[in-house]
């Protein structure tokens, strides 16, 4: 893995609301894993891992990391950072990511394990973001934004100085509401952000897994 484009894929919290760990969710039936079934940090590592421009994916973890490393295991390119503190929250869970970044990243893509997207929706957000000029590029499906988000490497200060107060990325988004690439995607995927069991099921339905 040798392309230009780094990948943090958040996985550090604690599923309050969904039962077990997210991560350890049965998603998709591709790939053996230590669970005697695809999980959804595997769904997520498999379809991120398998585009040529990402050099490498940085998962964040935190609570319980012994449970998630074994799917890390024999991965090219894809490194684990633990988090302790990351009961403070997600913003110190992307810094501590981000301060583990490789040396001469180009572009940054931000992903959180409950945030499930389509090989297909990869491919086109960082294509577009490569090619374009715009320091951020984000998916957008009838005009309304979704996930994962693109930041240039040059907003890799901003994004380090992010804060729980201050609305973690939302903070570096609006401070650049001008100059976001808004990727028009015809698959509601780009929303899914998953929560709860009606979530978790609709994120099934939608990527039919």
């Amino acid at each position: 893995m040798k392309g230009p484009l780094s990948v943090l894929l958040l996985a550090a919290g604690e599923s309050r609301r969904l039962r077990g760990m997210k991560p350890l969710l049965p998603f998709g039936k591709l790939r053996t894993s230590p669970f005697g079934q695809a999980t959804l940090l595997e769904y997520q590592l498999d379809c991120l891992t398998a585009l040529p421009e990402v050099g490498e994916v940085l998962v964040v973890l935190g609570h319980e990391p012994e449970r998630l490393l074994p799917l890390l295991e024999g991965r090219r390119g894809v490194r684990a950072v633990v988090h302790q503190g990351y009961g403070e929250g997600p913003a110190s869970s992307l810094r501590a990511g981000l301060r583990g970044l490789s040396a001469g990243v180009q572009a940054i893509l931000i992903i959180a394990v409950d945030q499930p997207r389509p090989r297909w929706v990869l491919e086109r957000l960082i294509a577009e973001h490569l090619q374009g000029k715009a320091p951020i590029t984000a998916p957008a499906y009838r005009g309304r934004r979704g996930h994962p988000t693109n930041f240039a490497a040059a907003l890799l200060p901003e994004l380090l100085a992010i804060s729980e107060g201050g609305w973690g990325l939302r903070e570096v988004m609006s401070r650049h509401r001008g100059e976001v690439l808004d990727v028009e995607l015809d698959t509601p995927a780009v929303l899914l952000d998953i929560n709860t069991e009606e979530d978790y099921q609709e994120a099934l339905r939608l990527l039919r897994v």
